[in-house]
């Protein structure tokens, strides 16, 4: 049963390195990997990067309100919840899960954990140590990295990875962001290959390199022609 739910040895589990793109574009292309995930068949781990400062807040906040908190633009919905996050220099990542996988029927609760014990193991194998909060701290609700939550990620203290999530009829979008500040001497690509090494339970023994094919492009454009380039798809509400 270990095996089955968390991907055991000899499961096939994707990576996919996206680079920098703007708060547009990374958008659809997690969205686009969530409604196209059954069809790859198995996990997704991309990492990838911004190529201008932005600021992302959860599908379900109010635009007029999280506008008044930064003032980083552009400032894009999210297809998962959470709170508003500063972008630019932070670690960003998004597993994509599909409904077929056991990942996809765990509560939201053990989801979210599971992903930041994954953070924390990997973190750990490169000499930093990190815990997970186990209560909420004191903060501005709605700002994610302005307050930790039950099964954060923590280091000294400080929150230093959050995440939201979204489940849909295909799968399981996991949105995350990690701040490095204070990780002092830790680089960004070790970082990477220690979440390789380090995913959950014996972790996945096969990790196969993703590729955006044409058909994914075209499900992109649309994303963002349709919503993510589109200020009142943000706005709306």
């Amino acid at each position: 049963m270990q095996n089955a739910l968390m991907g055991g040895q000899g499961e096939r589990w994707m990576v996919l390195k996206s680079g920098a793109a703007d708060a547009g574009e990374n958008m659809a292309v997690d969205e686009a990997l969530l409604d196209g995930v059954s069809k790859i068949g198995c996990p997704v781990l991309r990492f990838y990067e911004w190529s201008a400062p932005a600021a992302s807040f959860g599908y379900s906040q109010k635009y007029e309100e999280v506008s008044t908190w930064t003032n980083v633009r552009p400032l894009v919905r999210r297809p998962t919840g959470g709170g508003l996050v500063l972008h630019g220099s932070d670690w960003t990542y998004s597993l994509i899960i599909p409904r077929e996988h056991g990942w996809y029927r765990l509560g939201a609760s053990e989801s979210y954990c599971r992903m930041h014990a994954w953070i924390r193991s990997a973190f750990e194998s490169i000499g930093v140590t990190t815990e997970l909060a186990v209560q909420p701290s004191t903060g501005l609700a709605g700002q994610c990295f302005a307050r930790a939550e039950p099964s954060d990620l923590l280091c000294a203290g400080r929150k230093i990875a959050g995440a939201a999530q979204r489940r849909s009829r295909t799968g399981l979008l996991i949105q995350g962001s990690v701040h490095p500040e204070g990780l002092d001497g830790v680089a960004r690509e070790a970082w990477r290959e220690a979440m390789k090494r380090n995913a959950p339970a014996v972790g996945p023994a096969e990790w196969g390199e993703w590729r955006i094919g044409s058909e994914m492009m075209g499900k992109i454009a649309g994303l963002l022609h349709d919503k993510y380039l589109n200020n009142e798809y943000h706005r709306r509400r």
